[in-house]
C-alpha cells in the first residue's frame, strides 16, 4: 500500500470542512497510518538486530560504552513498541467511523493535527487540558 503523496495532502486540505472524514479522507488516513505503522515495525526490527550484534570484546571502557549503547537501544525499542497499540487503536477507530473525532469531546480533531499526528485521539483543546491536569498531579 502506497504512502499518500504530497499532492494528496494538498487535495485533502483543500476539501471543505463540511466534508470532514469523507471516504477519500478515510482512505488517505488508512494508507498513512498503515504505512507509518509498517515503518515503525521495520525500525523496531532494525533496533532489535542491533541488539543481537552485541560485542563483548575489548577493555572495560569499551564494555561500558557498549553497555550504554544497549541501554539506549532498549529505551528506544520500548518507546517505539508503545506506539504500536496506538496505531492499532487508530485503525480500529477508522474502521468504526470514530477516527478524526476527539475521544473526550466528540469534536473534530482537524486535518492539520491528524496529518502531523495521525494517531491523535484528542483535539488540541482536550490535549492541552489533559497536559495541564497531568502537570498539576506531578507537582
Amino acid at each position: 500500500m502506497a504512502t499518500p503523496s504530497a499532492s494528496e495532502r494538498k487535495e485533502l486540505l483543500a476539501m471543505p470542512d463540511s466534508e470532514y472524514m469523507n471516504a477519500k479522507q478515510k482512505d488517505f488516513f488508512f494508507r498513512l497510518i498503515t504505512s507509518e505503522r509498517a515503518r515503525l515495525i521495520e525500525h523496531i526490527d532494525e533496533l532489535s538486530q542491533q541488539l543481537k550484534r552485541s560485542e563483548q570484546q575489548g577493555d572495560e571502557a569499551d564494555k561500558a560504552i557498549r553497555e550504554e549503547e544497549l541501554r539506549l537501544l532498549f529505551r528506544q525499542i520500548d518507546r517505539q513498541s508503545r506506539l504500536l497499540p496506538k496505531y492499532d487503536a487508530a485503525l480500529i477507530r477508522l474502521h468504526n467511523d470514530e477516527y478524526g473525532f476527539c475521544t473526550e469531546t466528540g469534536d473534530p480533531i482537524g486535518l492539520q493535527r491528524l496529518l502531523l499526528r495521525p494517531i491523535a485521539e484528542l483535539s488540541i483543546d482536550a490535549k492541552i487540558r489533559q497536559e495541564m491536569i497531568e502537570s498539576q498531579y506531578r507537582k
